[in-house]
């Protein structure tokens, strides 16, 4: 009986013949018995009667060809195939080459017999079109980050931006270099042989699996990027930044959870949290009105223009202070008038005041996310804001000065600037806020 051969034209894509090793050529044998893997001979071991292992003369067979019609009668199985492969090979269109690439028909044959049945055949047409609709079923809720009407950029390679994006390729769509890139190297020297024993095909299984769990990982990996728009990065983080500080600090956080929820599940989650973030806001200045009580949109609308006013004498009160703390320097006054006359004309950068002692005064210290806050107390934090000391110093400095003063009973201001070696008036304003706190006692006159 007559069977298509599973293999292409190319002597060289087929095994070789179990009998004398030679590659096979069409029409070859193939047992009915044994297998698999398949026993395969050529016709002149198969009139030998060749037998091995297992494998009798006397088996079942089948006759492996491909010089049969399968679609025109003047077009056999194995040309069919040569066909696609030349297509494939050559690209849809170049019909010359394909022609010349099965060498058994002309540049017009080929274009002919493919565009008959392979692309005018309502058997293919319907089947292609069932195929379609499925997929666009399957991938209706999917997100796709570049719409048909969009062009991605299309950076030159080892460019900045082509590094942003990973080195992705829009015109292929796909990187240049593959997550887990050499994951096919485990696979090059593996071959499944007859002989091999049962726990060395096992091994050899068991790699295959290794290799297709790495596939499974690097496809997943590409499915966020592509599901999540993360190819264009730039784009990415403008869409990002229309959300406010405190949203865009969550969207940080979370985003190590939108492979879990999807691209869709994911924006609807942080949309939700801002909204009520927006919620909240809003709700506090009610609330706030309330407490003034204010019940009514019109009393709030005066309130807001009386806070506003209130808020403008308060600053004027402290432009006051400064020109008074100013008046009796001559060269302050002057840099201060400098300065009011920078800001009435415009000027976004106004260097600060400078006292007469050519100091600035210095900003208190942000403790926010500095360690060892969380162990302070608020009049701790704000000594250690106002002195401009780190908690961690401050604490270490507290510990030996209670533990001087414990050992001796009490502690004078010179043994706690023997103690601690830093500035003394930050000392001074240690030793006498753990005074008044009550953490030391302060020796009797």
């Amino acid at each position: 009986m007559d069977r298509l051969a599973p293999f292409g034209n190319d002597p060289f894509d087929k095994p070789p013949c179990k009998g004398c090793s030679s590659y096979l050529m069409e029409p070859y044998i193939k047992c009915a018995e044994c297998g698999p893997p398949a026993f395969l001979l050529c016709l002149q071991c198969f009139s030998r009667g060749f037998e091995y292992k297992k494998h009798q003369s006397d088996h079942s067979y089948e006759i492996m060809t491909s010089n049969f019609p399968v679609l025109d009668p003047s077009w056999t199985a194995q040309e069919e195939m040569s066909l696609l492969e030349a297509v494939m090979d050559c690209g849809f269109g170049n019909w010359q080459d394909v022609a010349n690439q099965m060498r058994t028909k002309t540049k017009e044959d080929c274009e002919k017999h493919y565009m008959k049945y392979f692309i005018n055949n309502p058997l293919f047409a319907s089947t292609l079109l069932s195929l379609k609709q499925a997929e666009e079923e399957m991938n209706v809720d999917t997100a796709v980050p570049f719409l048909s009407a969009e062009d991605p950029p299309r950076p030159t390679f080892d460019s900045l931006l082509s590094r942003d994006m990973a080195g992705y390729m829009p015109a292929r769509a796909d990187f240049i270099e593959e997550f887990d890139n050499y994951a096919e190297w485990d696979l090059r020297d593996i071959d499944f042989v007859e002989d091999d024993s049962d726990i060395l095909h096992a091994l050899k299984i068991a790699v295959v699996d290794i290799y297709h769990s790495r596939l499974k990982e690097r496809q997943r990996r590409k499915r966020i990027v592509r599901d999540h728009g993360l190819v264009n990065l730039r784009k990415f983080q403008i869409l990002e930044r229309r959300y406010p500080k405190h949203i865009q600090e969550l969207y940080d956080t979370m985003r190590r959870f939108a492979r879990i929820l999807g691209p869709y599940e994911h924006d609807k989650f942080i949309e939700s949290h801002a909204l009520e973030y927006e919620l909240r806001r809003e709700i506090k200045r009610l609330q706030d009105y309330r407490v003034a009580g204010i019940k009514t949109f019109c009393s709030a609308k005066i309130y807001d223009r009386l806070k506003k006013s209130r808020e403008e004498e308060r600053l004027k009160r402290t432009m006051l202070s400064e020109v008074l703390n100013c008046i009796h320097d001559g060269n302050a006054c002057h840099q201060w008038l400098k300065r009011q006359a920078a800001i009435d004309s415009g000027v976004h950068h106004v260097p600060p005041l400078v006292t007469s002692s050519g100091r600035r005064s210095a900003p208190p210290l942000d403790l926010t996310g500095l360690p060892g806050t969380e162990k302070l107390n608020d009049k701790e934090k704000e000594l250690c804001q106002v002195v401009r000391l780190v908690p961690g110093a401050y604490l270490e400095y507290k510990a030996a000065l209670m533990h001087e003063c414990t050992k001796q009973g009490s502690l004078r201001l010179a043994q706690a600037r023997a103690l601690i070696k830093i500035d003394v008036n930050k000392t001074r304003k240690i030793y006498d806020f753990l005074i008044r706190e009550g953490f030391i006692i302060k020796p009797q006159a």
